[in-house]
């Protein structure tokens, strides 16, 4: 059995990395299963090849693509194009709506929000 100290996240050792169909399961950095069009976010800072830059810690990744090979993310960030990423340096990212967001906040008894 692995456990991930940060989260307590736990999984078989054994646990099968292609799906019954033969395709490669791939998993963030988190162990959380990843799929075509899924948001993640990036966890580390990432230098870019050939370039000065870097893609910083908590830079939102949409619409992402899973591909053979080593680096098994295709994307597209923000200010720097089309990249390749490696699943282990980004985590799925949490979806809120905006009614997740307010209700959140509430406490019971407490007035609810007015909603424009």
């Amino acid at each position: 059995m692995y456990i991930y100290t940060e989260c307590a996240h736990e999984w078989a050792k054994d646990a099968e990395a292609e799906t019954a169909d033969g395709e490669k399961v791939v998993r963030d950095a988190v162990g959380n299963v990843l799929s075509d069009g899924n948001t993640v976010t990036v966890i580390k800072d990432l230098k870019v090849k050939d370039s000065s830059s870097v893609v910083k810690v908590g830079t939102k990744v949409k619409g992402i693509r899973l591909v053979d090979g080593d680096h098994d993310i295709d994307c597209k960030i923000d200010g720097f194009g089309a990249m390749k990423l490696k699943s282990q340096f980004v985590k799925k990212a949490e979806h809120k709506s905006f009614l997740h967001s307010a209700v959140q906040g509430l406490t019971l008894g407490s007035p609810l929000p007015r909603i424009p």
